[in-house]
Formats: C-alpha cells, sequence, structure tokens
C-alpha cells in the first residue's frame, strides 16, 4: 500500500483555533452543509430548547445536546492530546409551540418566554486540525460527527423504544469544508435506547476507523482522470439512473443524488474555482468526487450521510472502471 504522510502535529495558540472557528461560522459558504439549515451553537440549545419526551410516559428523549457532548467527550478521550475545535452546529425544521398561560394570544403577541422550542432535525461536527493531510494540494482535517433527526423516532411509545441516530468519522477539505466520508467512517442505522448504549457506539466508531487506509482510497482519486465527453456521458447516465426500469436498475449500483444536485456538478465542472476542468478539458477523479460533495451541500439532514458516502462509492466506480476492474455502466 502507497505510505499516505500525516503531517506532523504543530502547535497552535488558541487564538488562532478561536479566529479560525469564528471565520467557519461567519462564513455561509464555508459550512459543512448548507440546505434550509441555521448554524446553532451548543450554548443556546441546551438553555433555550425544549427536549421532546415519549408521549406514553413523558420521560426524554436523548436530547441533541446530549448527543453532541458524548461525542465531543469521546473524541478528547480517543484524540488526547490533539486541538480539538467546539462542534459545529446546523439545524432545521423547527417545532414550535407555547407555555399554557399564552395559549390564547395570538403569535404575534408572544414574548419570548411565552414561546417553545426545538429542532425536528441536527448535524454536527467537531474539527481535529492538528490531525492533517493533504490530497491533491489540498489539506484534510480529520472530522468527527452525528445527525439527529427526531422525526425517525416513535414519539408516541414508551421511553424503552429505540431511538435512531447517525455517526461518522473523516476528513474535511479545507479549501471548500467539504466533508468525505466513506462506507468505514460511517454507522448510518445506529439504533439505541439509552445515553450509554450510544456511547458504546460512538467510541466503537472512532476507535476501529482506519485514516491511513481511507486516506490512500482518496489519494488514489487524484491519479486518474476522464475528459470532457467522459464527463458529459457520466452527468448523462446519472440522471437516467432514477427513470430505469427496476428490473435493470437492480443490477447498477446506485446514484442517490437528484437534477439539483447533479446541475450543481455541471455548473462547478466549469466554474468551480479550486475542482473545475483543467484547460484540456479533463478533469481527475479528486476534483470530480469534491464536485460531488460540494453539491452535496444543498440535501437535508436526514439524506445528507447517505449522498456523502454515495459520492465517494460513485467515484470509486468510476476508478475501477477507467482501471479496467469492474464495467462501469455510467460509463458505458
Amino acid at each position: 500500500m502507497e505510505h499516505i504522510e500525516i503531517l506532523t502535529p504543530e502547535i497552535i495558540h488558541p487564538v488562532m483555533l478561536q479566529q479560525e472557528e469564528q471565520q467557519t461560522n461567519e462564513n455561509k459558504h464555508s459550512s459543512f452543509i448548507e440546505a434550509n439549515t441555521l448554524e446553532m451553537s451548543l450554548e443556546e440549545m441546551k438553555s433555550r430548547h425544549i427536549i421532546p419526551v415519549f408521549v406514553k410516559d413523558n420521560e426524554t428523549l436523548i436530547s441533541h445536546d446530549e448527543f453532541i457532548d458524548a461525542t465531543s467527550s469521546i473524541t478528547a478521550d480517543i484524540f488526547h492530546g490533539e486541538h480539538i475545535l467546539r462542534p459545529s452546529i446546523r439545524v432545521s425544521h423547527p417545532i414550535k409551540g407555547r407555555i399554557p398561560e399564552a395559549k390564547d394570544k395570538s403569535a404575534n403577541q408572544l414574548f419570548e418566554w411565552e414561546k417553545t422550542l426545538y429542532y425536528e432535525r441536527m448535524a454536527f461536527i467537531i474539527e481535529v486540525p492538528s490531525m492533517q493531510a493533504e490530497i491533491g494540494g489540498n489539506t484534510l482535517s480529520l472530522t468527527i460527527g452525528g445527525v439527529k433527526a427526531y422525526n425517525q423516532d416513535n414519539l408516541y411509545s414508551r421511553s424503552q423504544s429505540e431511538q435512531h441516530f447517525k455517526l461518522f468519522i473523516g476528513f474535511q477539505n479545507k479549501v471548500c469544508t467539504n466533508l468525505c466520508i466513506w462506507t468505514d467512517g460511517l454507522m448510518s442505522d445506529v439504533r439505541v435506547r439509552t445515553l450509554d448504549e450510544l456511547k458504546i457506539n460512538i467510541k466503537h466508531l472512532l476507535e476501529k476507523y482506519n485514516h491511513g487506509f481511507h486516506l490512500h482510497h482518496l489519494e488514489r482519486l487524484t491519479q486518474h482522470s476522464i475528459t470532457e465527453h467522459q464527463f458529459a456521458q457520466l452527468i448523462g447516465r446519472c440522471r437516467m439512473y432514477n427513470h430505469l426500469p427496476a428490473d435493470v436498475k437492480k443490477d447498477i449500483p446506485p446514484m442517490l443524488f437528484g437534477d439539483t444536485q447533479m446541475s450543481t456538478v455541471v455548473r462547478d465542472f466549469y466554474k468551480d474555482e479550486s475542482f473545475c476542468r483543467d484547460a484540456d478539458g479533463n478533469i481527475n477523479l479528486w476534483k470530480l468526487y469534491n464536485l460531488f460533495t460540494g453539491a452535496n451541500k444543498s440535501t437535508y439532514i436526514d439524506n445528507f450521510l447517505d449522498r456523502s458516502v454515495n459520492a465517494f462509492n460513485f467515484v470509486e466506480q468510476v476508478r475501477h472502471g477507467l482501471e479496467g476492474k469492474n464495467e462501469c455502466w455510467y460509463l458505458r
């Protein structure tokens, strides 16, 4: 296996990390996901948001902030001595309410203290900037995170019902803040009943993840390119996939990106400052991969990680096709 060098951690002043984090938060286009999400601080989430309960016994579900705190604590334990940034959090689908005393008021007459709020869906990342590598001239930082969507839980049940979570570990491309995630770094259907069970799953994922193996596969994408003609063929087949007869589709590796994301990929093939085609109209697979992970930012929270992994698997199919290992239907 080709050796991928992990850059030696450097001493980074806490003020520098705080400035870097502030710049990331202040720049909308540097968010790891955009779609219909809002930025949220952990402090605001803890102080202002109510916690959903199981209707049958009024016991609380695992809250968003408990999920984030558990992941932060385990990350600090496993990567002891590394520089770890505060979580970057995005939320969507607000669930609004009001206290009983304000039940007869019009919405525009409510005081802030009379309103209740929580967000149905939440995604967060925790960056470890002292653990970096370079691929295709881009700096990547180790990143851990998760997704929680209460709409996947049965809130009309009792507290011993399963709760659903998604966990991941991978890398973030610092040029564009795109997330690089693959199957070995994702637990897409974690079902637990308690916070302790969730912590066990988080710890298991972080301990078994092989960052060197992941980086090796990402590096290989820089070694292969496709022409503009092949790119056009690829995009056309991607748009065809969802309309294929079921008996044909079952033999083809899936494409989870829709027309909106595909249009973004095509636009950025010509216009993206970092990942567009070269002067001859060619594009290497590392840049193609980043076009897809960039387009994925418009995906809603509950489908975000699945499409992230699909982007990697798709480009790997293309690589195997170019190497002659397997026929790639998308390039046929």
